[in-house]
This record gives C-alpha cells, structure tokens and sequence, in this order.
C-alpha cells in the first residue's frame, strides 16, 4: 500500500485560517503530510473494508480530522473557556476505544507526537488495517489493540492504566461511560464525544458515573465550522 497521494487521489484542503480561528492551532507541515497520507489510505483501503461512508475531502475534513481534535481542544494550547482538564506533562497514557479507522485516535497522536495512544477495537480486519496505517504514515506513538472494550477494560494491565480515554459513536453515552471509565487512572479524564445532546441523556447517565466513581466535570457544545452541525464533548473525570 502506498502512503503517498498519487495523481488520482483527492487533495485534502489545508484550512489552515480555519484551524487557528477554531482551535487555536494548526498543523505543521510534516502533521498535514501525515494527515494526507491517513486520508489518501483510508480512501483506499475503504474498496476492501467498509471502513467510513466520509470520503469526500472537505468531508472527512471537518467529521474525521477537525471533529477528532475538537475533542482534545483543552489540550492543543488554546484559548477555548475550558478549566480544569489537566494530564501528565510528558507521555500521557491515551486510549482510543472502539477506534473503527482510527478516529478520533490516529489524529489526535500526528497532533501530539508525545503522548502514547491505544487504539482498541474489536474487529480484526479493522486492526490490521490500522497496524499498516500506522506504519506507512510512520506514526511511532501509536499501537492497536484487539478485543471488545468491556472484557479488556477488567484485565489488570489495561484497568487503572491512561491518563485520557477517547469514545467516539460507540453507543449511548451511559455505555460508552461503561466502557471508559474503568480504563483510566484516578484523576484521569474521558472525553465522549456526542451529537446532540438532551435532558433525558444527562440523567440516564448520571448514576452510571455515579456508580464508576466518575463525576462530569464539562459539557462543551459546539458547531463543525463547515456544515454548522451541532455536536458535543463530555468530559468525564475519574475520581481520585
């Protein structure tokens, strides 16, 4: 599989005005060539696997790239109302649950070369492909991981180990609770990565959070700068 963009592969746009008036940030030069090269692949690899319905470029743009590190806003060095999100300095544990095509994982390490993430999924053709993902972009701060999110989450070497946990379009936000919570550290902090959100929503999930010693620490609603579609993060904070 070849990691470069050939004549026939789409460009995906640069946006850099749009990253630095969005999230305080933008990518360098080797972060955008890496972020061609997940695109030119995924684009790829989706003939062979049913990997994401997203692949026209300005597209996956917004709902794979910018979506995927909006999430980790707090933590680009920006200016957004956000408080409190703290993590170790150098090398944070980061684990990406039921990662698919390595969203929001595979940007969120080009964007932080320093911090070590997992990317977790259950399906093994999907693994594989991410494993030679990995490779042609040369993404070192990544690994993948094989199995289902509520049985990895109970063995030893994984429960109480990252500092952050990233669950994106996986179930409802009290599964996706479920799944995250017992992965992190105390202290640690997950970040649920929703459409719309409701009343009905925030009290369904509050005695599950209750139960995993979790608090809710921020709900961050937004629009994508293309579109204008309405999402939110929730971040979730393990307590200590």
């Amino acid at each position: 599989m070849n990691s470069q963009p050939t004549q026939n592969d789409s460009m995906l746009p640069l946006m850099v005005d749009i990253w630095q008036q969005t999230l305080n940030w933008q990518p360098d030069e080797k972060q955008q060539r890496q972020f061609q090269q997940l695109y030119s692949l995924i684009v790829a690899g989706n003939r062979q696997l049913n990997l994401t319905r997203i692949t026209e470029p300005f597209e996956f743009w917004e709902k794979h790239l910018w979506d995927s590190l909006r999430g980790i806003a707090p933590f680009l060095g920006n200016t957004l109302p956000i408080t409190n999100y703290q993590l170790p300095i150098t090398n944070p544990q980061v684990i990406d649950i039921g990662t698919g095509a390595g969203f929001p994982g595979v940007p969120c390490a080009i964007a932080h070369p320093h911090w070590q993430v997992t990317l977790l999924d259950s399906t093994r053709k999907k693994i594989a492909f991410i494993d030679t993902l990995l490779d042609q972009i040369g993404l070192s701060n990544a690994t993948t991981l094989l199995g289902r999110s509520e049985q990895i989450n109970q063995q030893s070497q994984y429960r109480k180990t990252y500092d952050l946990a990233l669950i994106r379009a996986v179930g409802s936000a009290s599964v996706c609770a479920e799944y995250a919570l017992p992965f992190l550290k105390d202290g640690g902090l997950a970040i649920l990565y929703r459409g719309h959100w409701t009343d009905e929503e925030a009290a369904d999930l509050q005695p599950v959070i209750e139960k995993l010693r979790g608090k809710l620490e921020s709900i961050e609603a937004f629009t994508t700068p293309l579109s204008q579609s309405v999402r939110h993060c929730l971040y979730l904070r393990k307590a200590g």
